[in-house]
């Protein structure tokens, strides 16, 4: 993949214009799951990560390997876009997973136990402020390393350590709060 990726930054980098069926298939995976955490409703997400490989396109020759790799850019041209649809809408950003397809041999008993924990988890994430959920995605969704979330946000790597850990905590308390409260 990182060689895939490497001839691809470089074909960009000749022609100052993607490859962007490649580009696209390189990244989509990635930039939708970073959405999914982020914005709640499914054709959202697909609407708001089309925006984001159209602004990438559109955007393409502001691209400067020099100053990062094309990952960091293409995750800042997502970060914004959702920034943006969160602006216009005036909605809180949630983290809620994506719902995907059943896999093979889920049973209906299994399906709902997970939609019910994707709920718990939605009602749990409200306790958050926004730039915990934001961490959390770069974290969960993006798989970024602190050092990689330190550099996007202008957190220390320490900081984003810190913040990972106690919103964790948080999470996990507020999910068994709720969870005993349910069997109460």
């Amino acid at each position: 993949m990182a060689l895939e990726l490497e001839a691809l930054v470089d074909s960009i980098a000749l022609a100052r214009q993607p490859d962007f069926a490649a580009f696209y298939d390189a990244f989509f995976g990635r930039i939708y799951n970073y959405i999914r955490y982020r914005v709640s409703d499914p054709a959202a997400a697909e609407d708001v990560t089309s925006a984001v490989f159209e602004k990438a396109l559109d955007k393409f020759e502001s691209y400067r390997a020099e100053k990062g790799p094309i990952e960091a850019w293409i995750f800042a041209v997502a970060r914004n876009t959702v920034n943006d649809h969160f602006r216009r809408r005036r909605l809180w950003a949630w983290l809620p997973w994506a719902e995907g397809s059943p896999a093979e041999g889920d049973t209906p008993e299994t399906l709902l136990s997970r939609k019910e924990s994707d709920a718990e988890l939605l009602s749990a994430l409200a306790c958050l402020n926004e730039r915990e959920r934001d961490v959390l995605a770069m974290k969960f969704a993006w798989k970024m390393t602190n050092r990689g979330i330190a550099a996007q946000t202008g957190l220390s790597e320490s900081n984003v350590g810190v913040i990972v850990f106690r919103s964790v905590k948080r999470l996990r308390g507020e999910m068994e709060r709720k969870s005993h409260g349910r069997k109460s």
